[in-house]
């Protein structure tokens, strides 16, 4: 009977990421709504995103919906912000998660990605042909998330979590532009023993985004320079699945380490990853956390393995490290990341910091992980 259901679910999975590949493929840029692939909460980012399998905490909203049924409080509030390319962009998380009962959990969550005071010198000039700074004015260039999630426990197979998100996208570049896209996401989560299983299917059925352009506003420059006027579009994200697998060692009763790999598939041809072909590319996440009696953590991990071509025309493997810590108190929890894009430059070292809440929890809150 359970064999049944599970290839129930497997057979099910598999047609709506054939549906949302098929339907998509012909029409979908390779890098859409490429903000929801950086990854949210100080934890995760300084594992390499490597948490599918072991998420359980109020991030597994994003990570993977079906961790939140490991969360033991009733209540979780999680605020995260970054800052990338040395302060010009900003990134920022908010999440909160209860239970429903005792087998469903439900998530609000909310990310913002943008780059505020970009300056619009189309009005530099003014009618007497003279420079009036002035008259510059600022817009910003933003893409919002809204996530809800909701988990539950499959009392039909023993250990098995599942999750969903629905989520909607809202992108804006000023008054020139904006989109409106909605989507869903699938995860599975299940323990062998002492081993740790995740399944997370972004975009299973490919989020559409409807972009909006007031051509009005830039009709006369672009026409002046020779570029196409915008008109209205439509964008889609193709399905991505992750699958991860990890572990927790215990040694002398209070530390604790928890090996983690995970494998980020994409289906929209070759990518600059570890394992390529024209069909999929899987790029491989490592991460490792450890611990002291579930009070204090250090992070590491490694991931975003490419080929880099050199001026010589030779080429190196470039890998971006990471590095993490955090403590847990009663009531809350902090967290830390270090984290580098590719290796390439200091001015790309963004400090990423998390701060969480956990109420009515009769254990320390230490013990959710």
């Amino acid at each position: 009977m359970k064999v049944t259901v599970l290839r129930r679910y497997i057979f099910i999975i598999v047609l709506l990421i054939q549906s949302g590949i098929v339907h998509g493929q012909a029409s979908a840029p390779k890098y859409s709504n490429e903000f929801l692939a950086i990854g949210v909460g100080a934890r995760a980012l300084s594992m390499s995103n490597a948490v599918v399998s072991n998420v359980s905490d109020v991030t597994a909203s994003y990570w993977n919906p079906a961790g939140l049924l490991r969360i033991k409080d009733k209540y979780q509030f999680t605020l995260m912000h970054a800052a990338y390319f040395s302060g010009i962009a900003n990134y920022d998380y908010a999440g909160f998660a209860t239970p429903i009962d005792t087998s469903s959990f439900l998530a609000i969550s909310i990310i913002r990605f943008g780059i505020d005071d970009i300056p619009d010198t189309r009005f530099l000039y003014d009618a007497n042909g003279a420079l009036n700074y002035d008259n510059i004015r600022f817009f910003s260039a933003a893409d919002y998330a809204f996530l809800l999630s909701y988990a539950r426990k499959i009392s039909a197979l023993k250990g098995l979590r599942v999750g969903a998100n629905f989520k909607v996208v809202h992108r804006t570049v000023g008054d020139f532009a904006n989109a409106w896209g909605f989507g869903l996401d699938l995860g599975l989560q299940k323990d062998f023993g002492k081993w740790k299983t995740g399944l997370m299917i972004r975009d299973i059925t490919s989020t559409f985004n409807a972009w909006t352009h007031n051509s009005e506003l830039v009709a006369d420059i672009y026409t002046q320079t020779g570029n196409i006027i915008p008109e209205t579009s439509l964008e889609i994200t193709l399905p991505r699945a992750i699958f991860g697998v990890s572990r927790n060692f215990t040694f002398y009763d209070k530390v604790g380490l928890t090996p983690s790999f995970d494998l980020d598939m994409t289906f929209d041809g070759k990518r600059n990853v570890l394992i390529k072909t024209g069909l999929i590319s899987i790029s491989p996440l490592v991460g490792l956390e450890m611990d002291y009696a579930k009070l204090a953590y250090l992070r590491l991990g490694a991931g975003e393995f490419q080929k880099i071509k050199n001026f010589d025309g030779s080429t190196r493997m470039a890998w971006q490290p990471n590095f993490g810590i955090g403590v847990y108190l009663k009531y809350f929890s902090v967290d830390y990341a270090l984290t580098d894009i590719g290796d390439q430059a200091e001015a790309l070292y963004s400090h990423v910091f998390s701060v969480s809440v956990h109420l009515n929890d009769k254990k320390a809150g230490s013990k959710t992980k």
